[in-house]
């Protein structure tokens, strides 16, 4: 599996440690007495950096992504029933359901991703109802911003749409062509919502986009990818030299999709349709995005900001869905772009002027950073990063850093020093690691 995954993009490091995690799941697999002898599926399915694009997916904007070198490895082996029993390998968790349109999800519980796949499935594909004995192990920090858990959706999708054939099947190959499709639909598994023909559902609580698992399909080893979203296009890619890589720092302070964060991310989401409506009633217009709109006149911005400094709405002040309309317009249209043509000049002092643009408007305009957050991002820059930002639905979660290679391990130290001093609390939950941009999910080959 190691050689396979050197192949596919990865660093020799990366792909050791995945060759032990799947070895971990196999013999989780034969614990659970399951005939790996017989078709057994194994996939990598990686995590993410959200580069730059906070919070614009679900408004159709633009996200600058990559995938990690750390992730999901899981390995499936089919029953002849319809159950489906998953064994988290790294936690020695376990639990055993049925493929049903109305199977009972717990928010909040680590089963509720499985269960939602396995719903959504049985409701979107009648008859869909093969089960497996599942087992994974994972090296991506949970609740961290760096998209562990749509890379489990993703994850548990592809084993059981495989073993069920669901590619074969019409309600796929008319609602989804292409991985870019795949990744909306996935993202409608997780928020809820209907893609195309195949009716919504339940989700876990967060009304997202499909930002993360854009990533984690589509994103390719070595680049980065400028994605824009409502529909999910991949508009272009830019390498990042082989000299670069990314630091990051995984705050201690978790990201959850549960609960009060669950509430706080919920309402961004919601003050970005408050704009849109906004906006589509003083227009006339029936735009179906914050981007659509903003892209629907040269004079789009300044009749948005006559519409909405002027507007009443009973849940947000009209400062506050001014700011949030400024937040996606400049992060999208011209914060991203911007980086991008940098990258590709090289013009390492702009792409880190443009990068602390979109931290300060993630901090002021957006409102979803933490004391320690905004001092990773902080101390990244003064210890030498070219850029940092922190990433993900916020309220917790990460940094990036982006420094030279040979620098890495060094200046991973001084950052971890530097947070162990000012947050010692959060610090002996955090995590300090590199990689690079990594493939996107794949299925490895067994024989």
């Amino acid at each position: 599996m190691s050689e396979q995954l050197k192949n596919a993009g990865m660093s020799e490091a990366a792909a050791a440690a995945k060759s032990a995690l799947f070895s971990r799941a196999e013999v989780a697999l034969r614990k659970l007495g399951a005939d790996v002898n017989q078709q057994t599926l194994a996939y990598f399915v990686p995590g993410r950096i959200e580069v730059l694009g906070k919070h614009t997916d679900y408004a159709g904007g633009r996200s600058l992504l990559c995938a990690l070198e750390r992730g999901f490895c899981l390995m499936a082996v089919p029953r002849k029933d319809s159950i489906i029993r998953l064994l988290d390998v790294g936690g020695d968790l376990s639990v055993e359901f049925h493929f049903d349109p109305e199977l009972e999800v717990a928010s909040g519980e680590w089963t509720a991703y499985p269960k939602i796949v396995a719903r959504r499935i049985a409701r979107n594909f009648p008859g869909a109802e093969r089960g497996a004995d599942i087992a994974f192990a994972s090296d991506l920090p949970p609740a961290a911003g760096l998209a562990s858990s749509s890379a489990f959706i993703v994850s548990v999708f592809l084993a059981l749409s495989e073993i069920n054939r669901l590619h074969a099947r019409r309600e796929y190959f008319v609602n989804i062509c292409n991985d870019t499709e795949l990744a909306g639909y996935l993202a409608c598994i997780e928020n809820g919502q209907n893609f195309g023909l195949l009716a919504g559902d339940c989700g876990v609580g967060t009304q997202g986009g499909s930002e993360d698992h854009t990533a984690i399909l589509c994103c390719q080893p070595g680049e980065l990818s400028l994605c824009s979203f409502l529909p999910v296009r991949c508009e272009r890619t830019v390498a990042l030299p082989d000299e670069f890589q990314f630091a990051l720092a995984v705050s201690g302070i978790a990201a959850e999709k549960t609960g009060a964060a669950a509430e706080a991310y919920n309402r961004a989401s919601r003050a970005a349709r408050a704009v849109l409506d906004l906006w589509n009633a003083a227009t006339k217009r029936s735009d179906i995005s914050l981007a659509a709109a903003i892209a629907s006149s040269p004079a789009s911005r300044e009749k948005m900001r006559g519409i909405l400094l002027g507007s009443a709405h009973p849940d947000f002040s009209a400062n506050m869905l001014w700011n949030r309309f400024e937040h996606v317009f400049g992060e999208s249209a011209t914060i991203i772009p911007g980086v991008v043509n940098a990258l590709e000049r090289r013009d390492w002092p702009q792409v880190g002027a443009q990068v602390a643009q979109s931290q300060v408007n993630a901090e002021y305009l957006l409102g979803n950073q933490i004391p320690e957050t905004i001092a990773l991002a902080h101390a990244a820059r003064e210890l030498g990063a070219v850029a940092a930002s922190s990433f993900g639905a916020g309220f917790g979660g990460s940094v990036w850093a982006l420094v030279r290679t040979q620098e890495t391990d060094a200046f991973l130290s001084r950052w971890e020093a530097r947070y162990r001093d000012e947050f010692p609390s959060a610090a002996q939950r955090a995590q300090f690691f590199a990689s690079r941009p990594g493939p996107a999910a794949m299925r490895l080959d067994l024989s």
